[in-house]
């Protein structure tokens, strides 16, 4: 059965997957691999280097993901990604916990050797902020946000992966989503 490339395409690869389709686990994760390693190139500071790098942070990430299958039910075709960015950023947490024994207000800090998209527009002293003003937004607001900013994807991908109708109706999401972060940001919420 030939893998789709439709909107619904990483639905279906979950659904296969889910039932031991080991061709479609193999293409969920040739599909969000290079994603994931683009996002955390650089996120992962050289102390906290050890046993584990970036790329291997990655792997990990994929395989938690893989193998709790079961437990995630997707709404729109990018909430997989956003679930794979939230076990990465968990995992780099981790990672830096490790390195840093005892301090704990490094916890839920992330590193920033090399500024991701989102920390080069808003600063690092808010990415935290930031974090916490994402939960405030609707899943679908969510997912858009994470989808354009942080993985780079064109409003014709953002549209496909959440479900709006056109690229344009996905740029007036991510508009107001942003909007609505800005507010939040600002206290203004």
């Amino acid at each position: 059965m030939p893998l789709s490339d439709g909107p619904e395409a990483t639905a279906i690869l979950l659904d296969r997957a889910r039932h031991g389709d080991g061709e479609a686990r193999e293409a969920l994760l040739a599909r969000f691999l290079p994603r994931l390693r683009r996002w955390a190139h650089g996120r992962l500071p050289a102390p906290a280097r050890g046993a584990m790098d970036t790329d291997d942070l990655v792997q990990v990430t994929l395989i938690k993901a893989i193998a709790h299958l079961h437990e995630f039910e997707p709404e729109h075709e990018g909430a997989f990604l956003a679930y794979l960015r939230r076990i990465l950023l968990n995992q780099l947490r981790d990672e830096l916990r490790r390195a840093r024994p005892g301090r704990e207000e490094a916890d839920d800090a992330l590193p920033d050797r090399a500024p991701s998209l989102v920390e080069q527009a808003i600063g690092h002293q808010v990415l935290e902020r930031y974090e916490e003003a994402l939960l405030s937004l609707d899943e679908r607001q969510r997912e858009a946000v994470i989808l354009r900013l942080e993985f780079d994807y064109s409003h014709e991908e953002v549209a496909l992966a959440v479900g709006c109708p056109s690229a344009n109706a996905a740029r007036m999401l991510v508009s107001r989503a942003l909007v609505r972060l800005a507010e939040i940001l600002d206290g203004r919420v």
